[in-house]
């Protein structure tokens, strides 16, 4: 039986951490301030916010919602959102994605300053994290997948670690950070020869591929740690859902493994916070 690890205690720990550091910034007159972008309002959205503005006040920070209509134009968005990069008072930046198909995505993430881009929704942001520039900030996911390492005092110096999934928001980017802690890693995906074989070969697997259940008992071995960042409808049972790893074959061979849910996704709004903190002390030296 595999040890589960759980987000919970990342979670609480962090906050705590967290709110020691709004404290300092509070005694030097600077309110730290998360700016959230949204467009129209989609349950998966509004159920992120909702996570994020309990976090914020959890910790002590400051928020504030910028709604806007879902049939807004593209230039009023591009005068929107400049205008809240430029707002002093936020210093960390949130917009949901996707965003209405009428409106170029694109240009739109470049109107975000890297230095409040606190998701990496940017290519400026995406460009510190690829080049080891620590004052980038990844996207939250892949640093909550870390966070979930370092909390569980995973080693990584040397490790095989697989990366199965190549997106930006979460493969391509969890790689560069396991890479900038002397991890050996691979990425593979859905059209890699052999797949079972070089995940089944990691010390450290993630899953990221964004098929429910894909990672099979074939997939692992024991001693491995699965880092599973699926977040999936569970066709097997209609209205629960279920991560990129078949629980009930994979755990019981691995020897630790992040629950869904439970696990990553409950750690990453609280890496939203510590990164629009960290932005906060950094644009106020």
């Amino acid at each position: 039986m595999a040890e589960l690890l759980k987000g919970k205690p990342v979670a609480d720990a962090m906050k705590e951490e967290l709110s020691k550091k709004v404290e300092t910034l509070k005694a030097k007159g600077i309110m730290p301030k998360l700016g959230i972008i949204r467009v129209g309002a989609r349950p998966d959205d509004l159920f992120y916010e909702g996570g994020a503005k309990k976090t914020c006040e959890v910790v002590g920070m400051a928020y504030e919602v910028f709604e806007y209509p879902v049939d807004i134009d593209q230039a009023s968005f591009e005068k929107a959102v400049t205008e809240v990069g430029a707002k002093k008072d936020v210093h960390g930046i949130l917009m949901f994605a996707p965003l209405p198909k009428h409106l170029d995505d694109r240009k739109i993430r470049a109107l975000i300053p890297v230095e409040k881009d606190v998701d990496c929704l940017t290519l400026g942001g995406a460009a510190k994290v690829f080049a080891d520039d620590v004052t980038g900030f990844p996207p939250c996911t892949p640093t909550a997948c870390m966070d979930m390492i370092h909390f569980n005092n995973i080693p990584i110096k040397g490790k095989k670690c697989v990366v199965l999934g190549r997106s930006l928001v979460v493969g391509k980017p969890v790689a560069m950070l396991l890479l900038r802690e002397h991890g050996t890693v691979t990425i593979c995906h859905s059209r890699t020869e052999n797949l079972p074989d070089v995940c089944k070969d990691a010390d450290i697997l993630v899953a990221a591929v964004g098929r429910a259940k894909m990672v099979k008992a074939n997939f692992v071995k024991p001693g491995q740690i699965v880092i599973d960042v699926g977040i999936n409808e569970d066709p097997d049972n209609p209205g629960k859902y279920c991560g990129d790893v078949d629980f009930a074959e994979v755990e019981p061979i691995v020897a630790k493994i992040t629950p869904v849910p439970g696990g990553v996704g409950s750690v990453t709004t609280v890496v939203l916070c510590k990164q629009t903190i960290m932005a906060c002390e950094q644009q106020n030296s």
